[in-house]
């Protein structure tokens, strides 16, 4: 019996299943040829950077734009924390997102599941450029903001486990982290875009233009972005792991999330612990910079923005370099250094945003972001290697997007509020620490998987 209404639509394309066999011997295990692995990583990676474009586009202009066009009659920081908060809604929808393409991704495959998730996200970023003001259309431009922010939550939480299991399941045990780490690197490079193209527009406009107008170029060249990235994702071939699983079972999970919640409790916990500080430091660093250097030390957006884009663009290469490493000497070790190097660097961070110094300013962005590509870098292959085949796609999903309800959602928006309550960066240290010394046990607990095979993994189950 099919699901009704999305599902209806999307089993339509779902797979034959046949009778039950025993399970695969690692020999039997579907490996890609270089070729098509190649070709699907850089799918991955150029969709996951259009569509994590469109989500951090809306977190830099939060920090610039919206407090003044939406939130007009606050104070300048509290109009700040009134558009972080409707940012932090964005984080709020994703674990829904997550479950729910999380659940049709493990019933009938991570392909198509991609390619709704692009055109929800594409559709509410070009909406979100087209916006009234709170100058034209009163309280209606902060609510139809709010409904769009949901918009790409819902699809961002599903889009990130399609995009990274995709890979994963093309390639092999031996290099899982280095391959995996490229749509992670594709999530760096949407920030990358995305500050940068903000960037661009505030340089070569003035104040008056800039928020008349130049912010919404960006959001409205999503449109062609989406395009492209529904053009490159349509060529990627269903995960081969994937179609392995679902021909060879007679029933695959009716609930996969609640499958995943009742048969791996511990690892849905460890996985949330090790998201938890990555999740919260990348915040603080891509979009809280931007509000600190302006609204605390003083200096103009430009100085913020040139600091995150030259960290971004450091960060998309050291993300495929800690992959790489964690193939070598396991997720483990490479994790808890950046969990507890970020630790200590969350005080330096801010002790250099301080000095008012650009290069200082921008080396402060660099370390951060050299520590978080740490943790970043392994960690798709370490998620995957923690559920099996069946319900794969949800746990991953609720690992790593439920988290960030409690973490990045809140990360600038509790930053902002001890900003005004202190005044210092002090206390926002104290609080990057805390997380990050909660991510290094994390680390520490976690069994280590390098090298295991989806076929081992699902034996074990």
């Amino acid at each position: 019996m099919r699901d009704a209404g999305l599902g209806g639509f999307l089993n339509a394309h779902a797979p034959v299943r046949r009778t039950t066999r025993p399970p695969m011997t690692a020999a039997a295990s579907p490996v890609s040829s270089p070729a098509t692995l190649r070709k699907v990583v850089a799918a991955s990676m150029i969709g996951t950077t259009i569509e994590w474009y469109d989500f951090f586009l809306y977190g830099t202009a939060a920090a610039l734009v919206f407090n003044k066009l939406f939130f007009p009659a606050s104070e300048p920081l509290v109009g700040t924390m009134l558009a972080f908060a409707t940012y932090a809604l964005g984080f709020v929808a994703r674990p829904l997102g997550g479950v729910i393409f999380g659940h049709y991704g493990d019933r009938i495959g991570r392909k198509r599941l991609l390619m709704l998730s692009l055109i929800l996200m594409g559709v509410a970023t070009v909406l979100i450029g087209c916006l009234p003001t709170f100058d034209q259309v009163g309280l209606l431009a902060p609510v139809l903001l709010i409904v769009l922010r949901l918009v790409q939550g819902f699809a961002v939480g599903g889009e990130w486990g399609g995009a990274v299991l995709i890979v994963a399941e093309h390639g092999d045990a031996a290099r899982r982290g280095f391959w995996t780490s490229f749509p992670q690197a594709g999530v760096a490079a949407g920030s990358l875009l995305a500050s940068g193209l903000l960037a661009v527009m505030a340089a070569l406009q003035t104040e008056a233009d800039f928020l008349a107008w130049g912010w919404r170029v960006p959001f409205l060249l999503s449109a062609v972005l989406i395009g492209v990235g529904w053009w490159i994702r349509a060529t990627v071939d269903e995960s081969p792991t994937f179609k392995a699983v679902a021909a060879e079972v007679q029933a695959l999970p009716k609930a996969p999330a609640l499958e995943a919640i009742r048969k791996r409790p511990l690892r849905l916990l460890i996985g949330g612990g090790l998201k938890f500080a990555e999740n919260i430091s990348y915040y603080i660093v891509s979009v809280f910079t931007i509000t600190y250097v302006t609204q605390a030390v003083g200096l103009s957006r430009q100085v913020a923005l040139n600091a995150i884009l030259v960290a971004s663009a450091l960060h998309v290469i050291l993300i495929p370099a800690f992959g790489w490493l964690s193939d070598r000497i396991g997720r483990r070790p490479v994790y808890a250094f950046g969990a507890f190097g970020m630790m200590l660097w969350a005080f330096a961070f801010f002790r250099l945003l301080d000095t008012a110094d650009p290069t200082m300013i921008v080396a402060a962005c660099c370390g951060a972001l050299v520590f978080h590509a740490a943790m970043y870098g392994g960690q798709a292959a370490f998620l995957a290697e923690m559920f099996p085949t069946r319900y794969r796609y949800s746990g991953v999903s609720l690992a790593y997007q439920a988290t960030s309800i409690f973490a990045g959602s809140l990360a600038p928006l509790i930053a902002a509020a001890l900003l005004a309550a202190t005044g210092s960066g002090f206390p926002i240290a104290l609080y990057v620490a805390a997380a990050s010394l909660v991510t290094g046990i994390a680390a520490l607990a976690a069994r280590e998987t390098r090298g295991k095979s989806f076929d081992e993994i699902d034996a074990e189950a």
